[in-house]
Formats: structure tokens, C-alpha cells, sequence
């Protein structure tokens, strides 16, 4: 029915782009995209037809589902918009006009725990004609830098419906938008742009972060992230915090402190399809407990230390919207096929030690097995690969991490029974 494994995987790899959101905005209270993460780009999709029944408007819940619903999100792993996605966790959002019934449901918008607000492609978005955000120079546009790249796009409000709970007028980023046609050199000078990829229509953000820049961007121009474009012309701008891309949990009426995934296990040689929950809040309802879980603290840019055969990585982070475990330990053998990714003769059992800035320390066990060897219709499965030159302090927790854990994301400074974020804890 596939073709052969190592190809089909080879393919679907190499449509799954690193995407690395970069802190360009530094650390601090209410940093930027704290961590690296390796996740597919927004791909262009149709519009989906509009909702028959909007959602509510208004930041209140819809109090005809009970309870334990209002604040639990389905979380699918699947093969993407494309086919070709592997370890993408996706979410389903209705997103709206602000402050009207004109909604849309949203499928497969990616969940990445290292990044910050809602961005969604221009074609997921066309048909809510959602009003731009402005300053005194005029509409706002943004580019997010990453690693391999950029994502322009212009700087939109929407009513985000998150469970029955809604994130009133929240600015996000809408890539593509012809309202903003062309690139200015100071974003397409980081790279290819990163608005196309096909497995996703969008990416929610629900890392550590209140704001994906914060008051850098509201201060001065030079992280050249917001532009306005007045004449055709656009240049790197100041963009009041409220005005900026946010993570839509942190604008909720209630359980709006953080998040926390639940995923079950992956089998050796992997699976299909994984289904879990995204639970808004932490200790605010008797479903989002932390229990028992360890709590890992991180500096102001969302990093802890990994100990792993012997080394530290200074710059560690837990990051759903990375599709493997990317570390370095040059004795695994390199895939054939799959460039960047570990391909052992048999899956490695392999330990490590998550250290939080307070001191607090767990081993990890967690396994890597080949990417080549894994059938093409695999969507989850532990894999793991090398984290390039760029990122030599990095040990990057993807989503293999996640899988048959409970993880907590605690947003900087929001309160929460173990204290204020910014923290991860499993």
C-alpha cells in the first residue's frame, strides 16, 4: 500500500521544517518564544465553512456542557493537513470576529508549548475578515524569526474559543496576508520564509510566556520583530505589550495560568494516530491538579539545565511543537535518509537529568529508535536527532517527551499552588 518505509519517512520529514521561534526579544517577565521548537510551518488550507451554531461572543463560558469540559481541550496526533506530519500535536479552535457570532471552526492548529499567541495561515483565516491591530502609524504587521527562517504576516484581533472558554479580542498573527505583500529586508534577510509547509493551518502558542516579545518590542524598534508598512514602506516599529501577539490562555476569564498535555504512550516502531487532552489552568479546578509532579523552575527565558553522558546543556526546555528529541551524542548512528535524525540498529534505551534553576533534579529515561525504520504510516513514534551547530547548549525536550506523561506549563508570573511562573513540571 506505501512505499517503502525509509523513503515515505525520508519524505515526510523533510516537509516538517525546524522552525526554531528565536528569543529575539531576550528573557525577562514577559519574554518571547523561550525554547526552540522544531514544528511544521502554518500550511495553507481552504477555508472551513463557517460554524452553524457560533460560539459564544462573549468572555463567559457556555455553561450547557458541564463542568470538567469548559476547560479540556481533544489533542490529536495524526499525519497533519498533508499526510506527511509525524509527532504534531493538533487542536481544533473556533475562532471569531471579536465580539460577534461570526465564527469558524479551525482544525489541526498545531500545539507548541515553545511559542507564544495564535497564528494561523491567511487562507484558515480568509473567510472572518478578522479587523487589524493598530498603532498611531497604522496596521501592524509582525515577523517572527526562527532559525531556518521567518513568518510574516499582519497582526489581527479574534475572539479564540478555547474549550468554554473564551480569549476576548486577542491579538494574533495571521501569515500571509496580502494586507501586507511584501516583505520588508530586515525579515527576509533572516531566511526562507516559513508560511507554507502543509501539515498545520496554524500554531497555537501556550508556552511560558504572557506576550511573544513583551516590553523590548514596546521600548525600542531593534528587535526588529513589529513593523508598519505607512506608504508602502514598512519599518521596525513599537508595539504597546496589549497590541502584541498573545498567548491566548493568559487573556481567559478563569484557568488562565497555564496549561497542562496529556498524552498516552508510543509503542516501539510507533503509531498511527495518539488522542489527548489540553487542559487550561493549573490547580484552578480538581482536574488540573499538579499532585505529585516535580516542578522544574527556568530561568527569565523559559531554559533549565540537562545533564546527559557527562554534559550540561544550559539551555533546556520541554517543547510540544518539536517533533523529536534533539541532543547531541555523535556515538548514534545518523539516518540515511532522514538527514538530522538518529537512526540506531535497534531502539536505544538512554538516561538523562533535568535540573530546575532551583537545584530541583529528576533522570529521565526516554528512547530513541531509528526514523528510517519506522513505517509510513506512522505519526507517533520517539525519535530523536542532533541539534545542529546553532544550538550546541540546547537539549530540546520534544514531543516524544510528552508521550505517557502529564506535563504542566506555568506562564510567567501568573500564580499557581506551586507559585509564579514561569515553570515546567511532569
Amino acid at each position: 500500500m506505501n512505499s517503502s518505509p525509509n523513503n515515505s519517512m525520508a519524505r515526510r520529514l523533510a516537509g516538517i521544517a525546524l522552525v526554531v521561534l528565536l528569543s529575539a526579544c531576550g528573557g525577562g517577565g514577559d519574554g518571547g518564544s523561550p525554547a526552540p521548537a522544531a514544528a511544521p510551518a502554518p500550511a495553507p488550507a481552504s477555508a472551513p465553512a463557517p460554524v452553524p451554531t457560533a460560539a459564544p461572543s462573549s468572555n463567559t463560558a457556555d455553561t450547557s456542557t458541564p463542568a470538567a469540559a469548559q476547560n479540556v481541550m481533544q489533542v490529536v496526533v495524526d499525519a497533519g493537513v498533508n499526510g506527511n506530519a509525524i509527532n504534531s500535536p493538533f487542536v481544533t479552535l473556533t475562532v471569531c470576529q471579536p465580539g460577534t457570532q461570526t465564527c469558524q471552526q479551525i482544525d489541526h492548529i498545531l500545539v507548541d508549548t515553545g511559542s507564544t499567541g495564535l497564528r494561523l495561515t491567511a487562507a484558515a483565516a480568509a473567510a472572518l475578515a478578522l479587523p487589524a491591530v493598530s498603532t498611531a502609524a497604522g496596521p501592524v504587521g509582525e515577523c517572527a524569526h526562527f532559525a531556518s527562517g521567518f513568518a510574516w504576516g499582519a497582526v489581527r484581533s479574534a475572539d479564540i474559543q478555547m474549550a468554554g472558554r473564551i480569549a476576548a479580542s486577542a491579538p494574533i498573527q495571521v501569515v500571509g496576508d496580502t494586507a501586507f505583500p511584501t516583505v520588508p529586508t530586515a525579515c527576509s534577510g533572516t531566511g526562507g520564509s516559513l508560511d507554507v509547509s502543509g501539515a498545520a493551518k496554524g500554531i497555537l502558542g501556550v508556552g511560558l510566556f504572557t506576550h511573544d516579545c513583551g516590553a523590548a518590542c514596546e521600548l525600542s524598534t531593534s528587535p526588529q520583530i513589529y513593523f508598519t508598512c505607512p506608504g508602502g514602506t514598512c519599518t521596525s516599529s513599537r508595539v504597546p505589550v496589549a497590541q502584541q501577539v498573545t498567548n491566548p490562555v493568559a487573556l481567559l476569564p478563569t484557568d488562565n495560568n497555564g496549561v497542562v498535555l496529556s498524552l498516552p504512550a508510543a509503542p516501539t516502531g510507533g503509531i498511527a494516530s495518539l488522542t489527548g487532552t489540553l487542559t487550561l489552568g493549573i490547580g484552578t479546578q480538581a482536574n488540573n491538579q499538579l499532585g505529585s509532579a516535580t516542578v522544574f523552575a527556568t530561568d527569565a527565558q523559559g531554559y533549565f539545565r540537562t545533564v546527559y553522558n557527562g554534559v550540561t546543556y544550559g539551555k533546556s526546555f520541554l517543547d510540544t511543537g518539536s517533533n523529536g528529541l534533539f541532543f547531541t551524542d555523535p556515538s548514534i548512528q545518523a539516518c540515511t535518509n532522514s538527514t538530522d535524525f538518529y537512526c540506531p540498529p535497534v531502539p536505544l534505551s538512554l538516561t538523562a537529568t533535568q535540573v530546575s534553576q532551583s537545584g530541583v533534579s529528576r533522570d529521565v529515561g526516554f528512547t530513541v529508535e531509528s526514523v528510517d525504520a519506522l513505517s509510513a504510516a506512522v505519526s507517533a513514534a520517539s525519535i530523536g536527532g542532533g541539534t545542529g551547530a546553532g544550538l550546541p547548549q540546547s537539549f530540546d525536550w520534544g514531543l516524544p517527551f510528552f508521550f505517557g506523561r502529564t506535563v504542566f506549563t506555568a506562564i510567567t508570573g501568573a500564580g499557581t499552588p506551586a507559585g509564579p511562573g514561569p515553570y515546567w513540571a511532569w
